[in-house]
């Protein structure tokens, strides 16, 4: 099930008259929207349970959390879901947006809790080969390039070697692969192929940071 482009033009329509009349004058066009989204999103999973376990999905709600935002708009010009990895196991998450002019895929771990990212940490500080090697992968740079995205602080965490030669990686308090997408690309007939290949290239990444945050440093079993 292909993206329409008349779910696409919804979207960029809501982004111009993000008001409740509007929105609610145009119900029925969200819900036939919404409708090829979730199609969408659903053989996206299907593809993903071919060769991962997924836990869980969702499908976050367009409407905004306006309490504590200077931006009032109600509703959110976009349709964005995750994909959950099976439990303690398999760590790490999927994730796609579509927004006109800003669609992106991602995985990875976005806000790791502080004793995940130590540990991480403590992993890249005794041996990061591992790390620079999915950096390294062709197939990894095709699609995301060669570095992990997220947050990061300007020198090494406290408790860590400044001059550690993989400072780059010990900096970063998240570590997400991410592609961006055309809309040319969302409404083409192979974006759902792009997508389930992007995410097979994952694998690796997730594989290594599964086996690092399911284990000590000296690679004993911690569940």
């Amino acid at each position: 099930m292909p993206f329409e482009k008349s779910s696409l033009s919804y979207l960029k329509k809501l982004k111009k008259n993000n008001n409740r009349d509007w929105f609610a004058e145009n119900k029925p066009t969200f819900i036939e929207a919404q409708n090829n989204a979730k199609e969408l999103y659903a053989e996206i999973r299907n593809n993903l349970e071919e060769y991962d376990d997924i836990e869980k999905f969702k499908l976050f709600r367009i409407y905004r959390d306006v309490r504590f935002s200077k931006d009032k708009t109600p509703y959110k010009p976009h349709f964005a879901g995750s994909f959950s990895r099976l439990g303690k196991h398999l760590r790490g998450g999927y994730y796609l947006r579509i927004r006109p002019g800003e669609s992106f895929l991602a995985g990875g771990f976005w806000e790791p809790n502080k004793e995940d990212l130590f540990r991480i940490r403590k992993e890249i500080e005794v041996d990061a080969t591992e790390f620079r090697e999915i950096l390294e992968d062709k197939n990894f740079q095709h699609y995301f390039g060669n570095t992990f995205k997220g947050d990061e602080l300007k020198t090494a965490p406290r408790g860590f070697d400044k001059e550690h030669p993989d400072v780059d990686l010990l900096r970063k308090k998240g570590f997400i692969a991410v592609r961006n997408f055309t809309d040319e690309e969302v409404l083409s007939s192979n974006f759902i192929s792009e997508v389930d290949k992007s995410y097979k290239a994952l694998r690796p990444f997730f594989n290594l940071f599964s086996d690092i945050l399911t284990t000590n440093l000296n690679g004993e079993s911690i569940i």
